[in-house]
């Protein structure tokens, strides 16, 4: 795998989602920025001088000095693309990547549940890629997307109780931190001192995407499961880390014990087939006082892996708990760094 470095276009460079892909491709093992692109406004320029940089640490010296391309398939070479790109954007970009022969790996919303293209957790449904065959049939390239950041969260925690005790209902509510509205974001003085109640389109996102993710491959396309789920969405004055409260109603009922059991036991699907990016816990039961809390807990597995905390019965449906995503990261630019992993341990790119 790490004999010889895959070319890697990145797609909305300069933005929050595009900054976390130019510091984790960093040194990584497999893959090598060889193009970044973004808007007309940056195009030409130094990417060190096109983008206003606001993680930790500064532009990482490889990246700085590139020239950042126009929104252009022409005369890009790389193997595959990643797109960091917004919605409206991505909606026409990626499928004209698409069209030129790209394998397109998105975080963005724009694509995420067209029936052809494949919705990927790795840890939980890598068998939909299959998908990704006869888009390029009919394309000649293919796009797989990364699901919604709270929707990571929440389907990575559920995964263990749907394997152990299958799942009837689900009820979430989420406390998300300011960087999933990328920059500028959210206004200070509507965050500061505030909690906002409603975030647009985030909770149509957690109610449609899980059925997808947990569906099963029928026919050349997914038959969704059948998984009532309820969700209020609320942006809150943390830089990092959405934090879930879950509800679950179980298909088997099984007492806190058991439960603790599934959790406490579950091993990644992947561990064992060296991919970088992967934690060989992508999730992590926490049951120290008030946790998971996303000052402690968002940078577990460098970001990668997903807290659980809080266990107790719900008088409702029968459990709840809490649960912790590094938005940017394992809900962002890093779990789509890994489904472009495992793409390439199946020969895919």
């Amino acid at each position: 795998m790490a004999d010889r470095r895959l070319k890697v276009a990145l797609l909305g460079a300069t933005g929050m989602v595009g900054q976390r892909f130019v510091q984790l491709l960093q040194g990584h093992p497999w893959f090598e920025l060889s193009a970044l692109v973004a808007s007309d406004r940056s195009a030409g320029k130094p990417y060190g001088e096109a983008v206003r940089w606001l993680l930790p640490g500064g532009v990482p010296e490889g990246a700085a000095g590139m020239r950042v391309r126009p929104l252009d398939p022409g005369g890009i070479e790389a193997a595959f693309a990643f797109s960091a790109l917004d919605a409206a954007t991505a909606s026409e970009a990626e499928l004209a990547f698409r069209a030129a022969g790209f394998a397109v790996i998105s975080n963005a919303s724009a694509l995420r549940m067209d029936p052809e293209v494949p919705l990927v957790i790795p840890e939980v449904n890598a068998d939909h890629l299959a998908l990704l065959a006869s888009q390029r049939a009919r394309y000649g390239g293919a796009v797989a997307a990364n699901p919604n950041c709270s929707t990571i969260g929440l389907c990575l925690s559920l995964e263990p109780l749907r394997r152990a005790f299958g799942l009837r209902r689900v009820l979430v509510t989420t406390l998300q931190a300011l960087s999933g509205a990328g920059h500028p974001g959210v206004a200070s003085l509507e965050a500061l001192d505030n909690v906002l109640p409603e975030i647009a389109g985030e909770e149509a996102k957690l109610r449609a995407e899980p059925a997808k993710i947990f569906g099963r491959i029928e026919g050349g396309s997914v038959r969704p499961a059948e998984l009532p789920l309820g969700a209020q969405c609320n942006r809150v004055p943390v830089r990092d880390g959405h934090l879930l409260s879950v509800s679950v109603e179980l298909e088997r009922q099984a007492d806190i014990e058991e439960v603790r059991r599934a959790f406490a036991s579950y091993r990644s699907p992947l561990a064992g087939r060296g991919l970088p990016s992967a934690p060989e816990r992508p999730i992590v039961l926490e049951e120290g006082f008030a946790r998971p809390q996303p000052l402690l807990d968002r940078d577990r597995s460098g970001g990668m892996a997903v807290t659980v905390g809080r266990l107790q019965p719900c008088p409702i449906l029968g459990l709840r708990y809490a649960a912790l995503v590094h938005n940017t990261i394992r809900g962002a630019a890093g779990g789509t760094l890994l489904i472009a992993e495992v793409m390439k341990a199946q020969g895919l790119l």
